[in-house]
């Protein structure tokens, strides 16, 4: 997820600085890793403890809801006791949540599990990034760029790496060892320079006329988007399992949606800059509607096939929103506008598994994955609304 940058100053000490985006990438791929890796744990969760879809996905919801709510609370804790002492406590408690969670023995113990590794994976984006943005200075957004992409290596590598655990080991042993992985990087995070404080100040840029007022609506297309997103992950396995796939098979699965989702990134973003949002968001969005129908039609290997190409339509949206937030952000208040907006969207993908879990426990997981490509779609008249607002690009 990409997050505001703070103000840039140069850093005389280039390895310093290398040394500052090494950690920081290492910690953002643990913490995006961390949150994706729910997904995996789900069906053996069910099968373990009997738990209905609504459990299942209140569990992912409240990770992301803890998740959510803290992130603009951390940074300004951070003030005052540290940006590094913060980054630190919080990924050894994301990493002590998932270690709680391999001794848990039902739904409570995983809630309460899942809620305080939300809580410690909230101070990752906000102090990561502005250390990364302050070590390098006017150089940054190369940097910047690397540490994003971090953290879909970190979607990618960790699910992969529990689902092959969990068929070696039994499922709370794999959790451990994931645990003591999140350990070992709070660990490393002592190798961090210091992160240098300093005044934070508005990015001032001048707003069209025109766009005023379509920072609500931007917000909304963002929630609706992760909304869609979350509930095809949330049941993604399912779909899986139904057609015979193991659980090795469905990590597999999530690393090619993930690896797929990190070029997304990348490429929306150039597909963005030169078809404009509008059209862009259209064609991800309605791409996306339809690779979700088509993989639930299909059987088992066109399904897996399929699967990187979905994860590029999954992800494209969101890099195409946040390059428009600038644009939209009220009263140039565009570091507060970041905030607004992604507790916005981490807020609504801590939702929306809640609701759809309550649609698969009516109709089973293809009603649950059917919403989701509807939300989707509720996207494209919204954008279209927001095309006026919108300065030509």
């Amino acid at each position: 997820m990409s997050v505001p940058l703070p103000p840039r100053r140069r850093l005389a000490e280039p390895k310093g600085a290398n040394r500052t985006l090494a950690v920081a990438g290492l910690v953002h791929a643990l913490h995006d890793g961390y949150t994706d890796l729910i997904y995996v744990l789900l069906p053996i969760w069910q099968s373990e403890f009997g738990l209905s879809y609504s459990l299942l996905a209140l569990l992912r919801g409240l990770y992301a809801g803890s998740m959510a709510a803290l992130q603009v609370p951390s940074g300004r804790l951070a003030e005052r006791v540290g940006a590094r002492t913060l980054l630190a406590c919080g990924t050894l408690l994301a990493a002590l949540g998932y270690a709680f969670a391999g001794l848990s023995g039902g739904a409570l113990g995983l809630c309460a599990s899942l809620a305080l590794s939300g809580a410690g994976s909230s101070v990752q984006h906000p102090i990561a990034s502005a250390a990364v943005s302050r070590a390098f200075g006017d150089r940054a957004r190369g940097p910047i760029g690397t540490y994003n992409f971090s953290g879909d290596l970190g979607k990618a590598a960790l699910p992969g790496l529990t689902s092959l655990l969990v068929t070696l080991m039994p499922w709370r042993h794999a959790l451990w060892l994931i645990a003591a992985i999140g350990l070992a990087a709070a660990a490393a995070v002592a190798l961090m320079p210091r992160v240098r404080r300093g005044e934070a100040k508005s990015i001032e840029r001048p707003i069209p006329e025109a766009g005023r007022g379509g920072f609500p609506m931007l917000c909304a297309i963002g929630a609706l988007d992760t909304a869609a997103r979350m509930g095809f992950l949330t049941f993604l396995p399912f779909m899986l399992q139904s057609r015979g796939a193991t659980l090795p098979t469905v990590g597999a699965a999530f690393a090619a949606v993930f690896v797929g989702g990190a070029f997304g990134k990348f490429a929306c973003g150039w597909l963005g800059a030169r078809l404009g949002v509008v059209r862009t968001v259209l064609l991800t969005e309605g791409v996306t509607v339809a690779l979700i129908v088509t993989a639930m039609a299909l059987p088992l290997a066109p399904a897996l096939i399929l699967l990187p190409a979905v994860g590029v339509a999954l992800n494209g949206t969101s890099s195409v929103l946040y390059g428009t937030v600038p644009e939209l952000a009220p009263a140039a208040r565009v570091e507060s506008a970041f905030a607004v907006f992604y507790t916005g969207v981490i807020g609504a993908g801590a939702l929306a598994p809640v609701l759809y879990g309550l649609i698969g426990d009516f109709g089973g997981w293809a009603w649950g994955m059917t919403a989701a490509a509807a939300t989707a779609l509720l996207t494209l008249p919204l954008v279209l609304l927001l095309s006026p607002l919108l300065s030509r690009r």
